[in-house]
């Protein structure tokens, strides 16, 4: 491949050879269900020295790689929404911050125990907390779960997760300034120059960004441009007084996070952060040395089983003491089985400033690949790995942990209506039957935060979940006139009519489905309707909207 080396002297063959690798990796990458994260990592070991040394102009590539890092940290402070933590109770907060305790501690353990320095343990360690909210957030919304309950929680923790990894890179990027100083002076200077960037990022927000955004919203180019130049001034400032161009990213994103422009700008940075990460990817393994990576296999692989294993189980433990159903623990508890691109930012940091050398990269690395590639089908696959597994979930499951819901069903066994799942669609119809009090009826869910809110306003509801087999001994159903399950997953909703039909209830049973050929699979099994959220929303817009146009239309 000596000719294609030669070719790619010139800058503009090198960067079209690796563009072109990239969309064919990329390809490649799609067949086989794969993140581009792994194929563009994969991309730089190819295009690198110890395969076709395709990579001539490393400062250009560098620089574009810094480049993508600050646009990707400006969209993560852009996108960073606290009230999504809020609306997901303590349960983000305690889930994120024990699940990063939990790694950062065993795997400090597991380092030390391999023979690694204890500072080199600390970078391994903190680098497997991370998992990567790009990634995540991409699958749960090809699957439509990223409005479930586990989704809304697996998202609120990844924020957790973010602000943690955003704060050590703080803190490192102010020890790796290089100077000659005392660890006093080294406090306070950081503590000093902290401050300075908070304060303008605080007056920014307040008194200078909404007149400029306002101003510049009139062209949306020319706000996107505003955008990208505020983040890379306010990132080049921060590693001009000591700390890491990404912190300074990050919070230049934060600044403009009540912005009312801020989704639009968000959604147009995407593909320039996709297309400029790319060649981070590509200057992270162009540097990798194999022969260093290939020592690093078996220590590598008992990493990647701690972050593919030990991360879920203690994500089912910390739920499980919450009160949360082994089902929604393990799904949500999947979506930390990997590690992040955050993990690799990380460890690149700790290579700059002096702290890891090339080996330590080489690992963190090996483990993202392993764990991203194969946590990717781990989520996808997660409902029938699930069906496999879910009697060994019995563990981590709280036993009876809303006895006051039992008690009340008690004192009344006959209700008209039962409810199960009172999400947005459930609790709309709960809320319409408020209305009607000669109508008795009590709800069925399984997100104990919805136990609380209902148990608090005095209405029965009980701790309990569809996919349980045993859930029609613990509801009152002989009795009830119609039965409604809004949950959308048609496996689940199939064997619950089915075990309804075998037990002889005679009242009538509601299902939802959320796709149109799932409405006549559900008719058959036995629904006596099927509820169809998008088409009752197409139906209610004509009859309040369009039908009430045309009337107007005729009365003239």
């Amino acid at each position: 491949m000596e000719w294609l080396s030669t070719l790619a002297q010139e800058p503009f063959f090198e960067f079209a050879i690796i563009l072109a690798l990239a969309a064919i990796l990329g390809g490649i990458g799609q067949l086989l269900k794969q993140p581009l994260i792994v194929m563009f990592i994969a991309l730089g070991i190819i295009v690198g020295p110890g395969v076709l040394d395709v990579v001539q102009s490393e400062e250009n590539i560098h620089l574009l790689a810094e480049i993508g890092i600050a646009i990707l940290l400006f969209i993560v402070g852009l996108k960073l929404d606290l009230r999504l933590i809020k609306s997901t109770g303590k349960i983000a907060l305690f889930t994120g911050l024990g699940q990063v305790l939990f790694t950062s501690v065993v795997g400090y353990a597991i380092g030390i125990l391999l023979g690694f320095s204890p500072l080199h343990s600390f970078y391994i360690a903190v680098a497997l907390t991370f998992s990567s909210t790009i990634i995540i957030v991409k699958l749960l919304s090809d699957k439509k779960e990223i409005d479930s309950l586990h989704g809304q929680i697996a998202i609120g923790f990844l924020i957790v997760q973010d602000i943690v990894v955003i704060l050590v890179m703080i803190v490192l990027s102010a020890m790796g300034t290089g100077a000659e100083t005392s660890v006093t002076e080294d406090v306070i200077r950081t503590i000093l120059y902290s401050i300075l960037l908070v304060v303008l990022t605080i007056v920014s927000m307040r008194f200078i960004l909404p007149k400029v955004s306002f101003f510049l919203a009139r062209s949306t180019e020319l706000l996107s441009l505003f955008a990208i130049a505020w983040a890379i001034a306010l990132a080049a400032l921060s590693d001009y007084i000591g700390f890491s161009a990404e912190v300074g990213a990050f919070l230049a994103g934060v600044s403009l996070a009540s912005s009312p422009f801020r989704d639009s700008i968000g959604t147009r940075l995407v593909s320039l952060r996709d297309f400029l990460l790319l060649f981070f990817f590509v200057h992270l393994g162009s540097n990798l040395d194999l022969s260093i990576i290939g020592q690093q296999i078996p220590a590598a692989l008992l990493f990647s089983v701690f972050v593919l294993v030990g991360n879920p189980i203690i994500v089912l433990v910390i739920m499980g003491r919450m009160g949360y159903r082994k089902r929604t623990a393990f799904l949500a508890g999947l979506t930390v089985a990997q590690i992040s691109e955050f993990s690799l930012i990380f460890a690149g940091l700790g290579l700059q400033i002096g702290h890891i050398n090339e080996e330590i990269v080489g690992l963190i690395t090996l483990v993202g690949l392993i764990t991203i590639a194969l946590s990717t089908y781990l989520i996808l696959y997660s409902h029938q790995i699930y069906n496999y597994i879910h009697p060994l979930l019995s563990i981590f499951e709280k036993k009876d942990p809303f006895q006051d819901a039992k008690a009340k069903l008690k004192e009344k066994r006959n209700y008209d209506v039962v409810i199960i799942g009172l999400g947005r669609f459930g609790s709309k119809v709960a809320s319409s039957l408020d209305h009607h009090p000669e109508i008795s009826y009590m709800g069925v869910d399984f997100d104990p935060e919805t136990i609380k809110k209902y148990q608090k306003k005095g209405k029965t509801i009980l701790y309990g979940d569809i996919d349980d087999p045993d859930i029609l001994e613990i509801i009152p159903y002989e009795n009830a006139k119609l039965i409604l399950s809004t949950i959308p997953n048609i496996d689940e909703s199939m064997r619950f009519v089915r075990s309804l039909k075998r037990e002889g209830y005679n009242g009538r049973v509601y299902l939802t489905a959320m796709q149109e050929k799932e409405v006549a699979l559900l008719q058959k099994c036995g629904a006596d309707e099927v509820l169809y959220p998008h088409k009752m929303a197409a139906e209610n817009f004509y009859n309040y909207y369009i039908k009430k146009m045309d009337d107007l239309d005729t009365s003239y």
